[in-house]
């Protein structure tokens, strides 16, 4: 490509780097595999949906891996999808029925994995209020002690869809610091599909509408380690599982079409995904519709990412779902006599455009690792936001050379942020070893204009975006309508618990 000239929305949306976790073996799959199935699903009624999220251990027999003991919602593989339209409410009932937490709190720095039977709720994506009892990751539900005669203490959430909310496809996970990690590579998440205009573009609406999840367990011995130190998890192989299924066997039949709604719902890694054989047509990304179809051989999601796409299927035979080298499932194309179904083009997404002339401010954010900043410690790696709005160290002086400098202090508001304002961000990653950090921002999507410094021809409307160690990303954001605090950090959620991580505030 030109380097003068500018990347294509086809070129960021496809980019396929290396799967960041260690390559594993990519077997077809064997007659003991699963069939694929959806997650259980709730929907609204008149306006409200009402439903309980039950978080306790639960033992499972995953077929192909074994027996797994995993924190779970409802006891089931993977929580249910919500499915609500623009102007509902989610009304959420919660139960931490995990047992207490061991006392951590002589570790003395919040930075520090801990609390791991603490849970939340956060709406990735959702453009919801981050205060109250909406989608406010400050909260905590602790777990109760039935030893010593406690109950489950209940929770709620109630959460306000906005009348003007963009349908697509969001999701679900526990966002306590210092436990998001542990927790969600233990299965704890679920989607949240939104019913929009893109709904009823004809050729989508023909289309069965397809939920697909993809997690990334830690499992040794059948269980996720509990993370004590730097490398607990790292040293763990990942087991990936799609809708909580180990490598399912998803059939369509001979010319049809399926919209995937795929979910990169891993902690650790990126995943390049494409189907053997088959194009796939891409429509959203990050729960907004595009303006029009782009045609890729293979979408590739950061984690916390999800990219909607249109597949139609090819010829009979079995065909591999890949992430990398990473089989993920298998999909199987039957014959049949059916129509072949078509592919839509036009799509009602919003405008990919924000003006430039209207930017109040820009800020320079830079995501920075250092191995072994802590020498001797359980966790010796330091991770960290500096750049504008960077945390005052622990020390007397905001010394940049002082590792503590940079990390996540839940008492102090790194930016503040005024409603109506459009700012323009640039994100660096300068870490030494950690190959992409992904920028997640709560409450409001962003418009990615520029990668590594060469903008793209079309504009992409984001909530998370993967920084290339040595790159940049430039990001374009209006601040609308929801007041109070919220957070911007890295999805890499081990790096989030140890302190890449920012707190914001949406002031009028």
């Amino acid at each position: 490509m030109d380097p003068s000239r500018g990347i294509s929305r086809r070129t960021l949306l496809a980019a396929a780097p290396a799967l960041v976790t260690g390559a594993l073996q990519a077997p077809r799959a064997s007659a003991a595999a699963p069939a694929f199935s959806q997650p259980p699903l709730v929907g609204s009624a008149d306006g409200v949906l009402s439903t309980t999220l039950r978080v306790a251990f639960a033992r499972r027999t995953l077929v192909g891996v074994g027996d797994v003991d995993l924190r779970l919602y409802n006891g089931e593989a993977i929580g249910p999808t919500l499915r609500v339209r623009p102007g509902d409410l989610l009304d959420i009932a919660h139960v931490n029925e995990l047992p207490p937490n061991p006392d951590q709190a002589a570790h003395g720095d919040h930075n520090v994995p801990h609390r791991f039977n603490t849970v939340n709720l956060h709406t990735h994506g959702l453009h919801v209020s981050p205060s109250g009892e909406a989608d406010n990751v400050f909260r905590e539900f602790a777990p109760y002690d039935p030893a010593n005669g406690q109950t489950a203490t209940g929770y709620r959430s109630r959460i306000e869809i906005p009348s003007g909310h963009e349908g697509g496809t969001y999701w679900y996970h526990s966002h306590v610091h210092g436990s998001t990690a542990v927790q969600l590579s233990g299965g704890l998440l679920g989607a949240i599909v939104v019913e929009g205009a893109i709904d009823r573009v004809p050729e989508i609406a023909a289309a069965s509408d397809v939920v697909m999840a993809i997690g990334e367990l830690k499992l040794s011995g059948g269980q996720v380690p509990e993370l004590h130190a730097e490398g607990d998890l790292d040293s763990v192989e990942s087991t990936y599982v799609v809708n909580g299924l180990f490598r399912p066997v998803i059939e369509l039949r001979e010319g049809e079409v399926q919209r995937w709604r795929l979910i990169n719902a891993s902690a650790f890694s990126v995943l390049p995904i494409l189907v053997e054989g088959h194009t796939l047509h891409q429509i959203a990304m990050d729960g907004i519709a595009l303006t029009r179809t782009v045609e890729h051989n293979g979408v590739t999601l950061a984690m916390g990412n999800r990219a909607d796409v249109m597949i139609r299927a090819q010829r009979p035979g079995d065909y591999r779902i890949m992430a990398g080298d990473v089989l993920l499932a298998t999909m199987t194309v039957r014959s049949g006599s059916g129509a072949r179904m078509e592919l839509p083009t036009d799509l009602p997404g919003p405008t990919p455009y924000i003006d430039p002339g209207a930017v109040t401010r820009r800020r320079s954010l830079t995501f920075h690792s250092d191995r072994n900043a802590f020498p001797g410690l359980p966790f010796p790696h330091a991770f960290r936001i500096t750049g504008d709005g960077a945390t005052p160290a622990t020390r007397d002086l905001a010394d940049p050379t002082d590792p503590t400098y940079g990390r996540f202090d839940p008492e102090h508001v790194n930016h503040t942020l005024r409603l109506g304002d459009t700012e323009e961000w640039t994100l660096r990653n300068t870490s030494n070893g950690h190959p992409v950090h992904p920028f997640h921002l709560h409450t409001n999507h962003f418009l990615v204009t520029a990668v590594d410094g060469r903008a793209l021809d079309t504009p992409v409307w984001q909530d998370t975006i993967g920084i290339r160690r040595g790159g940049s990303v430039t990001l374009r954001v209006r601040f609308e309508d929801f007041t109070g605090r919220a957070l911007i950090h890295c999805h890499q959620l081990q790096h989030e618990d140890q302190g890449m991580m920012q707190l914001v505030e949406y002031v009028e």
